[in-house]
């Protein structure tokens, strides 16, 4: 079973309908999934800024937020030093580059929309 870290914006698109929630869907299929442990701490900020901008659907999307809480996904603490290191040499966040930290860590495919970190995870940088 491929291992694959999944990141917010990938699983945002998912649980909330966007357009490319099919194709993700089928990324993920059949996989073991894996995240940091702020990947809730984001898809609750997706969420709520969903409802600042649609409050009428707000029972909907957190109904949704509800039901990506029981998703099989397997939190994993990151390494915070060799975190801030990638962020360091990449130029990413600190929250991207737990993603990009943990997908080299488990050698696992990383599932985002976010095409910078996608460069960074496939750069040759390493932390020291």
């Amino acid at each position: 079973m491929p291992v694959i870290v999944v990141d917010a914006s990938a699983l945002g698109a998912l649980v909330f309908g966007e357009p490319r929630a099919e194709e993700i869907s089928a990324r993920l299929s059949g996989a073991q999934m894996v995240a940091p442990s702020l990947l809730w701490f984001e898809l609750a900020s997706i969420c709520m800024k969903k409802i600042n901008a649609h409050p009428q659907l707000q029972n909907h999307l957190f109904d949704a937020f509800l039901l990506a809480l029981h998703l099989p996904i397997e939190v994993i603490e990151v390494d915070q030093e060799q975190t801030v290191k990638i962020a360091i040499q990449t130029g990413l966040t600190t929250y991207d580059a737990s993603y990009v930290w943990l997908a080299r860590e488990v050698n696992g495919e990383l599932i985002t929309l976010d095409k910078v970190m996608l460069r960074a995870l496939k750069s040759k940088v390493k932390p020291e």
